[in-house]
């Protein structure tokens, strides 16, 4: 038995968020933890969804419901007493921010605060792991990998959205939960997450495999921008340890970690699309940088993981060639077959996942 299943195994784990894309992966890992899963979110986000195709919802106690209104959210908190939460539910799109930010601002800062006034309500012992982004430093577009005690900011409605959630967690932490550690509260920060399930508009992956799959090219409109890709799994491996090591050490109760690649797997845009391709032959897209509608965005982002690798013995687990093999391996299967249910490929990805991080020795897989 694996720490994380000696945690986890029969508790009551609230997700929120849990039909997005990270959040369904989660839920199914919990599931195959042992836990009794509770979700909250608005409604399934895209058609398809990871969530639908890895038939979840039949197997955990599954709310509709938005983080925008409080009174439902506590409501939900209560009647579910959790040993765990892990709150996923946001706007995650850069683009999607600048068609519509005061829906973002709401979503991604109140519905923090709405969490956390639910934590804060009630009566039990409970560890929450809240997650924000890897954009809510302000980005100078250094060379260096940013540490959790860089500033925080944002130009754009998303990040900024991200950074005002942090200042709010902090708050809530110093203000309501600081002498009652009952209640742990650790934030994740993480960011240019793929893997097979996303279908996310105007973001990479999913926008090369539908275009792909049809025999389509796909316009791309930043290709040299460096970002800290990551496979799925290797976030939510950290959020779990984090979890974990919360319950154990009060003294980490409202810190923040960051969960990111290997320093040395900052790769462009460009030098995904080539792998992808290499993975997806006769695939092709086209460089749309500097149209007319391009809206900023950062060109450089790094992230230093130490601070997880010495407080939660934390380290990534899948090398690039690994991580853009298991994405391409999901979606290949899944258009082979798109009425097929995506369960067993999931699960043998999570497996496949785990196996890795044995060979490795790492600490959560002992």
């Amino acid at each position: 038995m694996t720490n994380f299943q000696k945690q986890f195994q029969g508790k009551a784990v609230l997700v929120t968020g849990h039909t997005g894309f990270k959040g369904s992966w989660l839920t199914a890992w919990l599931l195959e933890l042992g836990a009794r899963v509770i979700g909250l979110s608005d409604g399934v986000p895209t058609t398809p969804a990871h969530f639908n195709v890895a038939r979840l919802e039949p197997r955990i106690q599954h709310h509709v419901a938005d983080v925008r209104d409080a009174e439902v959210v506590a409501d939900i908190f209560s009647a579910a007493q959790p040993d765990f939460v892990f709150h996923l539910a946001a706007q995650a799109l850069v683009r999607g921010s600048y068609a519509n930010p005061l829906a973002t601002f709401h979503t991604n800062t109140m519905g923090t605060a709405h969490v956390l006034e639910a934590l804060c309500r009630l009566k039990k012992p409970c560890v929450a792991v809240l997650v924000t982004s890897d954009k809510c430093y302000d980005n100078v577009e250094w060379i260096w990998g940013y540490r959790e005690t860089d500033r925080l900011g944002g130009k754009d409605p998303y990040s900024a959205s991200k950074a005002a959630a942090e200042v709010v967690i902090h708050s809530y932490v110093e203000s309501f939960m600081r002498d009652d550690t009952a209640i742990r509260v650790g934030v994740g920060r993480a960011g240019n997450v793929i893997g097979g399930g996303d279908w996310a508009a105007d973001r990479l992956v999913p926008d090369c495999m539908r275009a792909w799959s049809t025999g389509q090219r796909v316009p791309v409109r930043n290709p040299v921008a460096t970002r800290p890709w990551q496979h799925v799994l290797e976030p939510l491996s950290g959020y779990l340890a984090l979890a974990c090591a919360l319950a154990a050490s009060p003294e980490l109760h409202g810190e923040a970690f960051n969960f990111g690649p290997r320093a040395e797997q900052d790769n462009s845009v460009e030098a995904l699309l080539d792998a992808l391709i290499r993975e997806w032959p006769g695939a092709a897209w086209d460089n749309t940088s500097g149209g007319a509608t391009a809206q900023r965005e950062a060109g450089l982002l790094k992230l230093n993981c130490d601070k997880a690798a010495h407080y939660l013995d934390w380290v990534p687990t899948l090398d690039f060639a690994q991580t853009v093999g298991l994405t391409a391996d999901w979606y290949r299967r899944y258009y082979a077959s798109p009425e097929t249910s995506m369960a067993d490929t999931t699960l043998q990805q999570l497996h496949s996942y785990i196996e890795s991080a044995q060979a490795r020795g790492l600490a959560w897989t002992r």
